[in-house]
């Protein structure tokens, strides 16, 4: 990679990664008739990718290039040795189709073994998985990491917060797996409720959504846990490729299966370690539908250094935002994690925001909406937080704080951004 490796501790991640890239693209080349016509194409032969610097010539993938390959035009194995599909949304376009071989399915549950060893979870716990079920890959492998470490599964799925809590108490649940907007539902839930003395939570992991400082603190003050950041994307298997520790520095990946790039979003250059940009993942080891230089399109950086956990794998930041996600707005850009930044140093604040785009008089207009936090002086709180957000990220915007609750909650994700400026 054209970058200065700051510690040999990330020159021995790049030098096992290496080994593993060389056979994996002799591999994609003899397995995959779509990625050998995509080499072609670029005047690239196998041999020619040796070094993760290499990588800079290969065309990225994208989920655009999924879309065109529906429903299996990149799979690289024969249709006997795929034991399973995945899809992710279909919303905008049609649907990806993921296959799964039971040497992917392996892998995915050791990672998320990984990540349930990393955070603290044992055999005699008690997890509740309520992410969904179905073609996505978030209940089912949250499950499968359980089972594979050998704690407790309780499966209840998405909703139905009144069997959520039922299992949750009757069943002295220690470890809640959720959106972390759903996990704040059913903390404010508890909190209401009076049951904190009634739940045995003792951790938290929660991921699917971007989520910031003010949110985790909340959670854990009325769960009465500590929590942690999970990290994954349905075409590279799921959640559970990366994950926060106790150390809360960063999120661990599992680099002897993914190998991480960070490039410029914008020129697509590979960026030195330790500098923000859009990730990029490259699978190491994945049979049924391995990919190559995949643009995840999320906003982080490799940290350059061990993490005091005493962990071998390398970080990443928890991300930042999406590229997809960038407001453009009076010649600024702003990502929702930098009104997370700013709520988090603004007293009174409470972690649940909108913002609201809209177009006045041929002016592009920001407005932001904040819960506040009980008992605080809405009106004094919000032009606090109109000066810090003028001082930190640049711009003048709308603050309407609004009371505790107002902002509606969610069971799977929250909604942050509404942008009506070209309705």
């Amino acid at each position: 990679m054209a970058v200065q490796l700051e510690s040999n501790f990330l020159e021995r991640v790049y030098t096992e990664q290496e080994i593993k890239l060389r056979t994996m693209i002799e591999r994609l080349y003899a397995k995959s008739s779509y990625y050998r016509e995509k080499l072609r194409e670029a005047g690239i032969s196998p041999g020619d990718i040796r070094y993760i610097e290499d990588l800079k010539g290969v065309p990225f993938t994208d989920k655009e290039s999924l879309r065109e390959a529906y429903p299996l035009r990149m799979m690289a194995v024969d249709e006997e040795e795929v034991v399973r599909i995945h899809s992710s949304s279909g919303t905008t376009g049609k649907p990806v189709i993921i296959p799964y071989t039971k040497h992917d399915v392996d892998t995915w549950a050791e990672m998320f073994v990984r990540c349930y060893e990393i955070v603290g979870v044992g055999k005699k716990d008690r997890v509740q998985v309520t992410p969904g079920y179905g073609l996505w890959t978030a209940g089912i492998g949250f499950q499968a990491g359980v089972e594979r470490l050998g704690a407790m599964a309780i499966p209840t799925g998405p909703g139905n917060t009144e069997k959520q809590l039922e299992m949750m108490i009757d069943l002295k649940t220690t470890v809640l797996c959720a959106t972390s907007s759903y996990a704040l539902l059913l903390a404010e839930e508890i909190h209401r409720r009076g049951l904190r003395d009634k739940i045995h939570l003792k951790l938290g992991i929660f991921g699917s959504e971007r989520w910031g400082e003010k949110m985790r603190e909340k959670i854990e003050e009325y769960l009465g846990i500590e929590s942690f950041d999970i990290y994954g994307l349905t075409e590279i298997y799921g959640p559970g490729i990366a994950i926060d520790c106790p150390a809360h520095q960063g999120m661990h990946f599992w680099s002897d299966y993914l190998l991480f790039e960070i490039i410029d979003p914008v020129t697509g250059k590979q960026l030195p370690i330790g500098e923000e940009g859009e990730l990029v993942i490259t699978t190491l080891t994945k049979e049924g539908m391995p990919l190559l230089r995949y643009r995840t399109h999320d906003i982080t950086r490799i940290i350059p250094r061990p993490c005091p956990c005493g962990s071998p794998y390398p970080m990443i930041d928890r991300v930042l935002g999406r590229t997809d996600d960038m407001i453009k707005i009076k010649g600024v850009n702003i990502y929702p994690g930098q009104i997370d930044h700013v709520l988090r140093i603004t007293p009174g604040c409470g972690s649940e925001y909108q913002i609201h785009l809209t177009r006045e008089q041929g002016k592009d207009e920001m407005t932001v909406k904040v819960e506040g936090e009980e008992g605080c002086n809405l009106s004094a709180v919000g032009e606090s937080l109109r000066k810090n957000i003028k001082i930190k990220i640049g711009i003048a915007v709308k603050v309407e704080m609004v009371p505790p609750g107002s902002l509606g909650r969610s069971e799977k994700k929250s909604k942050r951004v509404f942008d009506t400026r070209h309705m």
